[in-house]
């Protein structure tokens, strides 16, 4: 019987790699609204590619999905216009909210970027793509009576710190020449913030209380 051949090849074991994480909900509507864009330029007559397209197929995209939209927005000639909350059903159209059109504005912009396309020709960025949202903001802000107002951030109180620092043995010492007691002397009031007192006055009688006393008069 032969023994066993040493060094033979041990099974190996299967590699466990960690699967991807899924995307995030941002992630998945970002590439939905890409892919329901490019479906658009493919059924436009004519058809577009994304090399041409410009601002202005964006305007038609955005309008396009006015009849997809569950907003209400009341004309001018409708008796709720301006009411954020009107009493009774009316037959005015529905659109795309402004919130919901800046957000996929958004999400395209950075997708176009994503899938190749050069920043400075981003169609998404265009000038006129930005009037037309302000000017739908604007529009159903009026109709609906409801104000878009960006939430002001609170801005958090400044706490300055002043440090005062005070010479107090030029002021009490002196030099001892005149004769005058500290309590006497015209520097002290004005340290003090007012005259002091009789009694204050006549316990400074030695150099060694008015340093104490002045200091608790401070504080």
């Amino acid at each position: 019987m032969e023994p066993a051949a040493s060094g033979s090849p041990q099974p190996s074991s299967p590699s466990t790699s960690a699967p991807p994480p899924p995307p995030s909900r941002y992630e998945s509507q970002k590439r939905r609204d890409w892919n329901t864009f490019l479906q658009y330029l493919r059924n436009h007559k004519p058809p577009l590619t994304l090399t041409r397209c410009s601002g202005a197929h964006v305007l038609e995209f955005l309008k396009y999905l006015d009849q997809f939209g569950k907003t209400k927005v009341h004309v001018e000639t409708c008796p709720f216009f301006g009411h954020p909350d009107p009493p009774s059903s009316c037959s005015c159209p529905h659109k795309q909210a402004w919130g919901s059109l800046d957000a996929l504005i958004g999400r395209l912009r950075a997708a176009y970027e994503e899938n190749g396309g050069r920043p400075d020709s981003n169609p998404f960025a265009a000038r006129a793509v930005r009037i037309y949202l302000r000017e739908v903001k604007e529009s159903q802000a009026k109709a609906r009576g409801i104000p878009y107002e960006k939430k002001k951030r609170k801005r958090k109180p400044t706490v300055t710190s002043v440090r005062l620092d005070v010479d107090l043995t030029s002021s009490i010492a002196g030099d001892g020449s005149n004769g005058d007691s500290p309590a006497t002397s015209g520097a002290v009031p004005s340290l003090a913030g007012g005259k002091l007192s009789g009694h204050f006055a006549s316990s400074c009688s030695t150099r060694q209380i008015c340093p104490l006393s002045l200091n608790r008069l401070l504080l």
